[in-house]
């Protein structure tokens, strides 16, 4: 969609054509014989790309509700837009981590402006800048359509003075000439760029497989999970910093996180009564004995993320299990206790092994009535086999 179509599609024109794309029911080919009957202006071209434009808007909105809630059926979206806007419940705890940090945010990549949402309902007088003309409309109509206020224009980031604001705010463009970049210098705007951002009062978003190597000193690195799924990294400038690394997890229950002050440390040691699971987040951000500490345990083994106790607790850093059994590691022996148990439904869960979970349960052939979950790993160095079950 073009600049222009866009624009139609906001007039009342426009709005009706939507509101019948969302209404609209039969066949693709059905669908698309109703609106064309509904668009009476413009040429042929101009009459297919305002249909194609609507359609597009009611797809889009129907796979933003996961991300943005009930949001989604008043914003505007391009998929790569859509791809890169962050998830509701992760973009309200950045806001309000900002917040804390000053009065206005000026975000340099706003793209359809989800984040500029977040800022806006934070109380923070918010701006926004982005080099796609298209996005910038769009975040410009996502802000009015939900009532809220902001400045937005075409800018380029790395020619702007952000002094004027107390915070600023960048989610690098991870994508290259050939798709997705892991190359922290192909991004929009580049690493060096960010660098420079992180001296002043800034925070930015990264994807949460950035290697710690990559984080400049004294900065803070927050890797924030939400429902069991890490969802970003963000790096906060020492002005905004608190800690040298975080895991912040939204759960059901609300918000918990964790810093390397909660972390006195842990050894290792063999199977407890209970294992705990940590939450990707506390992974990423090198917290794992913090969670050991927190439930009374140790590590299975000093370079993988399992936790052993005998204690039993309920942690939002942590998926808790019963250790029902400890069975033999080796697979014919394996299968023999599985099969001895009635098991014939297997999930099985792996780390620090090399096992392939799908090959391995074609090998074992099992059949039963029984539903059960195995964990694959390695305790003292040795190979493990454990029967688990959620407490």
């Amino acid at each position: 969609m073009d600049v222009e179509t866009f624009r139609w599609l906001l007039t009342d024109d426009g709005q009706s054509l939507l509101a019948a794309a969302t209404a609209a029911q039969g066949t693709p080919l059905q669908v698309q014989k109703q609106l064309r009957a509904a668009v009476s202006t413009g040429s042929t071209d101009e009459q297919a790309a305002r249909v194609a434009a609507a359609l597009g808007q009611v797809e889009l909105r129907g796979r933003a509700a996961a991300k943005l809630g009930d949001d989604a059926a008043s914003m505007y979206f391009t998929r790569d837009g859509l791809e890169q806007a962050t998830r509701a419940t992760v973009a309200r705890h950045r806001a309000a981590r900002v917040a804390l940090g000053g009065a206005s945010v000026i975000d340099l990549t706003c793209g359809i402006g989800g984040d500029l949402v977040a800022f806006a309902r934070a109380g923070l007088t918010t701006a926004g800048i982005d080099l796609d003309p298209l996005r910038v409309e769009m975040a410009r109509a996502n802000l009015a359509a939900l009532g809220l206020g902001g400045a937005i224009g075409v800018a380029d980031a790395t020619a702007l003075d952000v002094g004027p604001f107390d915070t600023a705010y960048a989610d690098p463009a991870r994508r290259g000439a050939r798709g997705r970049t892991f190359h922290a210098d192909d991004w929009t705007p580049p690493w060096t760029f960010v660098e420079s951002l992180l001296t002043g009062r800034a925070c930015v978003k990264l994807a949460p497989g950035i290697p710690h190597s990559l984080v400049p000193d004294h900065v803070e690195a927050e890797w924030v999970s939400d429902r069991g799924e890490v969802k970003e990294a963000v790096l906060w400038s020492p002005a905004l910093a608190s800690a040298e690394r975080r895991a912040t997890v939204i759960g059901r229950g609300g918000l918990a996180t964790l810093t390397e002050e909660d972390d006195p440390g842990a050894g290792s040691g063999p199977v407890g009564a209970f294992l705990y699971e940590p939450d990707g987040a506390v992974i990423r951000a090198g917290l794992v004995t913090a969670v050991a500490a927190g439930v009374q345990g140790h590590l299975l083994d000093p370079r993988i993320a399992y936790v052993a106790s005998d204690a039993a607790y309920h942690s939002p850093f942590a998926r808790s299990y019963r250790v029902v059994a400890e069975l033999p590691y080796r697979e014919k022996q394996l299968k023999a206790a599985l099969r001895e148990r009635g098991i014939g439904t297997l999930t099985i869960k792996k780390r620090g092994v090399d096992v392939v979970p799908e090959q391995l349960r074609a090998r074992l052939d099992l059949r039963g009535d029984e539903i059960a979950t195995i964990v694959l790993t390695r305790v003292g160095g040795e190979g493990a086999a454990l029967l688990i079950e959620p407490v």
